[in-house]
C-alpha cells in the first residue's frame, strides 16, 4: 500500500508546496485514493503520502501526527499484527482514534521511539519527524519487501519509494544523478543492481532492517535492528518441524488477510502458491479469489496446474490465456522499475497483476519460499559437484558466486570500451557486494550460506521487486506470508539438510509437510519457472527488434564494443550460442535509458 516521500534540509530551507505535490503525483499509481502532505517548512522538513486504501478506508487518512504535533509518521505497506499490537495499547490506557495499523505506529514510537520497530510483523518503509529531538528517521523492514530510497547532497536529503519521485524537485542535485557506472558493472553480474547501489551515483537505498536518522550536525546515524544472521541451525525430526513449519506458514497467512478491501491470491499452481492458497481457505467464509496466466506454449504453460490448485481448494479462479511475446509491454515495466532489471518474469507479473487488479486490491503471494527453502534447480546443481563440500571457505563462496554470475570478470571486461574498462579497473563485484554478506554467515552450513546469499541480494535486489512494483504499477498489493519473520528465522535455524536432500531434492521437507494440503501431485510436481521464451524472440520474429534497439542505444554506444554486441548478437541469432539472458540485460539497460523517467546524465 501506498508510496511516501519527503525531504529533510539541513539548514531549515524548504521546498515549495508545488513540488511536494510533484513528487506526490509521480508516485499516484502506488496511492490512487488519497495523499497527506505534513510540512512544518520553518523546519525545513516534510513527510508525504500517497495512500492505497487498505485498511480502515474511512480513518486511516496519513500523515498520523501526535497529540503535540511534534510527531509525524508516514508508512508504505502493512503492519499486520496491528490488531495485537492496538489491543496492548488500549489495555495500557492509549487512546486510538481509528483502526489503521499507521496510527499504531505512531503510538509505540511515542511510547517506545524506534526501539518499536521489532514490535512490527509485517512489510514496510517508514518515515517520523520528530519535532523533539529535531530529527528524521527513515526505516524498512526485516527483508526490504517494500523499497525505500534516498537523495542525500551533504545539505538536503530527499526519500522516496520510487527514484522518479527525486526528477520532480528542481533543486535536485542533478550532478548526482549521472549514471553510477560501478552500479552497471555489477548489474553486469548479478542482471540487477544489488543494493545500496542503484543506476545514479547519488541515489541508494535504505538497507533492509535498517533505520536512519537524520539530524541538523554531525553524520547520518544508520542501524541495523533486525538480521537474518542472528540465527543458530538446531536440530529437528521432521515432525517437529513440519507442525512448526505449518503451524508458522498458517498464521503468517492468516494475518495477511486483514482487509477492508477484496483480497485474492495469484496462484501458478506450484508448491508454494499452492500452500499458500491451501491455508488462506482455512480462514475465509468465501471462496478464495485466485489469479494466473496462462500461455498457448505448453513448455511455458502452468494454467492447467494452477486449476487442479484452485479445484482442489475451492476457489474462484480466473485464468487469461496471454500473448506469449509481450516485448511490447518492455518499456512500462522498465518505467516502474526506475532501474535495469534483465528478468523477463517482470512482463508476466504485470500482467498477472492488470489481472487481479480487475476484482481485488490485494493479493498474496508465494515469493520468499525458494530463497528459504532451495526450491531452485541451480542449488541442486550446484551442490551435486562432488567437492562442494570439500571445498575451502573462499573457494566455495567464489565458486557459488560464479555459477549464478551473468558476465565473468573476462567477459565483462571485453565488452567494456577502453574508457570504461579504466574507470573500473580494481572494482570485484564479488569483493564488493557478495562476499560481505557470505562472512555473516559462516557459521551456517554451506546450503544456508547459498540461501542466506540469495535472500540478502537475489530476493531483496529482484525478486521482491517484482511484486511490489508491478503490482503498484496497477495499484493493488502483494502481500508474502513466506517472508513473515518468524518463517525466515526459522527458515534459517533449519539445517540445509531439512530443504535440500542428500538426492538433490529441492524443498524435501517443505513437500512432504504441505502434502497432506495440497496433495502429492501438486507437492512433487516439478517446478518451472515463470517465464517466457525471450531467447526464442530474439533468434527469430524480433530479431530485428533486438539489433536496433541496442544498436540505436546512446548508452549501449558509450559503455560497450559495438563489435562484442554485435558478436553475441550474431552468434545467438545463428544458435552457435545461447545468450538469452546477456542480450536480455543489455536490452533492459538500453530500453531503460531511452525511458524518459531515467535520469538525465549519462557517464
Amino acid at each position: 500500500m501506498c508510496g511516501i516521500f519527503g525531504y529533510w534540509d539541513r539548514s531549515r530551507q524548504p521546498l515549495q508546496d508545488g513540488v511536494l505535490r510533484a513528487m506526490a503525483q509521480s508516485l499516484v499509481h502506488r496511492g490512487p485514493d488519497d495523499e497527506g502532505i505534513w510540512h512544518p517548512a520553518a523546519r525545513g522538513v516534510a513527510i508525504g503520502n500517497r495512500r492505497l486504501s487498505i485498511i480502515d478506508i474511512g480513518g486511516g487518512h496519513q500523515p498520523f501526527v501526535s497529540d503535540d504535533g511534534q510527531i509525524a509518521v508516514v508508512q508504505n505497506g502493512e503492519i499486520f499484527n496491528h490488531v495485537e499490537l492496538a489491543a496492548e495499547l488500549r489495555a495500557q490506557g492509549v487512546l486510538l482514534r481509528s483502526a489503521s495499523d499507521t496510527e499504531v505506529i505512531l503510538r509505540l514510537y511515542e511510547r517506545e521511539g524506534i526501539a518499536c520497530l521489532k514490535r512490527l510483523n509485517g512489510m514496510f518503509a517508514i518515515a517520523i519527524d520528530d519535532a523533539r529531538e529535531d530529527a528524521l528517521y527513515l526505516a524498512r523492514d526485516r527483508i526490504g519487501v517494500k523499497p525505500l530510497y534516498v537523495m542525500d547532497d551533504g545539505q538536503r536529503m530527499l526519500f522516496a519509494s520510487e527514484i522518479k519521485a527525486f526528477w520532480q524537485v528542481p533543486s535536485a542535485p542533478w550532478s548526482s544523478s549521472a549514471i553510477d557506472l560501478e552500479a552497471i558493472h555489477h548489474y553486469l553480474t548479478f542482471n540487477y543492481i544489488p543494493a545500496p547501489w542503484t543506476a545514479y551515483q547519488g541515489v541508494k537505498h535504505v538497507m533492509p532492517g535498517m533505520w536512519m536518522k537524520f539530524t541538523r550536525g554531525g553524520p547520518v546515524q544508520t542501524w541495523r535492528w533486525w538480521s537474518l544472521a542472528d540465527q543458530r541451525e538446531q536440530d529437528y525430526g521432521f515432525d517437529d518441524w513440519a507442525a512448526e513449519f505449518m503451524a508458522l506458514l498458517d498464521d503468517a497467512t492468516r494475518i495477511r488477510l486483514r482487509a477492508d478491501v477484496p483480497f485474492g491470491a495469484f496462484l501458478s499452481g506450484g508448491v508454494d502458491s499452492s500452500t499458500i492458497v491451501g491455508l488462506m481457505a482455512r480462514h475465509v467464509d468465501r471462496p478464495v479469489k485466485t489469479f494466473c496466466i496462462g500461455f498457448a506454449d505448453p513448455r511455458y504453460d502452468e494454467s492447467a496446474f494452477a486449476l487442479q490448485a484452485a479445484q482442489r481448494v475451492g476457489c474462484e479462479h480466473t485464468c487469461e490465456i496471454a500473448k506469449l511475446n509481450m516485448l511490447a509491454q518492455w518499456p512500462r515495466v522498465l518505467h516502474h522499475l526506475d532501474q535495469p532489471h534483465g528478468d523477463a518474469s517482470f512482463m508476466p507479473t504485470l500482467r498477472v497483476s492488470e489481472l487481479a487488479a480487475k476484482h481485488v486490491k490485494v493479493v498474496l503471494t508465494g515469493d520468499g519460499g525458494d530463497e528459504l527453502f532451495a526450491g531452485y534447480d541451480k542449488y541442486a546443481a550446484f551442490f551435486a559437484q562432488p567437492d562442494s563440500a570439500s571445498l575451502s571457505a573462499d573457494a566455495f563462496q567464489r565458486r557459488y558466486f560464479d555459477s549464478i554470475s551473468l558476465f565473468s570478470p573476462a567477459s565483462k571486461l571485453a565488452l567494456y570500451r577502453p574508457e570504461v574498462r579504466r574507470q573500473l579497473d580494481g572494482i570485484d563485484s564479488f569483493t564488493a557486494a557478495a562476499k560481505p554478506w557470505f562472512d555473516e554467515a559462516q557459521h551456517f552450513d554451506r546450503v544456508n550460506q547459498a540461501l542466506y546469499l540469495d535472500m540478502q541480494l537475489l530476493l531483496s535486489g529482484n525478486n521482491l521487486v517484482k511484486p511490489d512494483r508491478m503490482g503498484m504499477a496497477v495499484s493493488i498489493e502483494a502481500r508474502t506470508p513466506f517472508l513473515d519473520w518468524r518463517m525466515m528465522e526459522f527458515a534459517f535455524r533449519s539445517r540445509g539438510t531439512t530443504k535440500l536432500s542428500a538426492q538433490g531434492d529441492k524443498k524435501h521437507w517443505f513437500k512432504r509437510a504441505a502434502a497432506p494440503l495440497i496433495g502429492e501431485d501438486l507437492a512433487y510436481r516439478t517446478k518451472q519457472m515463470f517465464t517466457v521464451p525471450v531467447g526464442d524472440w530474439f533468434r527469430h520474429g524480433s530479431y530485428t527488434w533486438l539489433r536496433d534497439t541496442l544498436q540505436g542505444s546512446d548508452l549501449i554506444a558509450k559503455l560497450f564494443e559495438p563489435a562484442v554486441v554485435a558478436a553475441m548478437l550474431e552468434r545467438h541469432r545463428t544458435g552457435d550460442a545461447n545468450f538469452t539472458r546477456e542480450l536480455r540485460a543489455l536490452a533492459a539497460l538500453a530500453l531503460w535509458a531511452a525511458d524518459g523517467a531515467a535520469g538525465p546524465a549519462y557517464p
